[in-house]
């Protein structure tokens, strides 16, 4: 039987071994946003693991978000390097706020800590032109008077990413993303629910208008102290929207 003194076989290398490597790479600049892996049969010679093994790689950085991968032959196929940070902690996040153990109350507190820390940030950073433009574009877009409520909410949560973006922290609007992607269901639902709707979608148009144009001039605090009070507002009526189509 063969011992470490008498020179044992190296372990089979798992896919965690090319994660690894690629996070390597990544790092060194060997592999960069917009690069092309190469195939399945020669990342696994590369890398001295099955190709089973590189299919469950890249089915785990696909899922957060490193590379987005597709099917079949030629020069589309393959998986390509995009790093979208959100899109892998939207994703957990969801699953464990649909588990309970993440409660919505607490991403809603982590909402409210972020988003009055970006408004004060925001409101006094010189720069940020194009992202307070994507506000004011989706601030109108929501002004439309036939929008159903999930175009309304794919809109408004856009809106608040935008607004995030202003203080410059890519972290932190990445944080916000996926923080709006972990309650997507939640405010859908409760959206949903809501019977007094267009009375709902009035005060929400106000606030927005209010909080863009506090950033707009440059208040900071008063853009947090409107944005904590919205947020609050809105978690309310969900609260009690879900609760009532509970009761039914």
């Amino acid at each position: 039987m063969p011992t470490a003194a008498t020179g044992a076989a190296p372990r089979r290398r798992t896919h965690d071994a090319l994660l690894k490597d690629i996070e390597a790479d990544l790092r060194s600049g060997k592999i960069k946003v917009g690069d092309r892996l190469p195939g399945e049969r020669t990342l696994a010679e590369n890398y001295g693991i099955s190709r089973a093994s590189v299919r469950e790689a890249i089915r785990v950085l696909d899922a957060m978000g490193i590379l987005r991968s597709s099917v079949g032959s030629g020069p589309t196929s393959g998986a390509i390097v995009i790093s979208d940070p959100s899109a892998g902690l939207s994703s957990a996040l969801r699953l464990h706020v649909a588990s309970s153990r993440l409660p919505v109350e607490d991403i809603v507190e982590t909402r409210i800590l972020l988003e009055t820390w970006t408004a004060r940030a925001g409101a006094n950073r010189t720069g940020g032109d194009q992202d307070l433009e994507q506000a004011a574009q989706l601030l109108q877009a929501m002004d439309d008077p036939a929008m159903d409520r999930a175009t309304f909410h794919e809109l408004d949560a856009r809106f608040h990413v935008a607004l995030s973006s202003l203080a410059g922290n890519t972290v932190v609007a990445t944080m916000m993303e996926s923080l709006s992607g972990a309650i997507v269901g939640y405010v859908k639902g409760a959206m949903d629910a809501m019977e007094h709707w267009p009375d709902v979608l009035s005060t929400l148009r106000s606030q927005h208008h209010g909080i863009f144009d506090a950033v707009q001039a440059h208040d900071g605090e008063l853009a947090a102290r409107l944005l904590r009070e919205h947020i609050e507002w809105f978690y309310r009526q969900a609260q009690e929207a879900t609760a009532t189509a509970g009761a039914k």
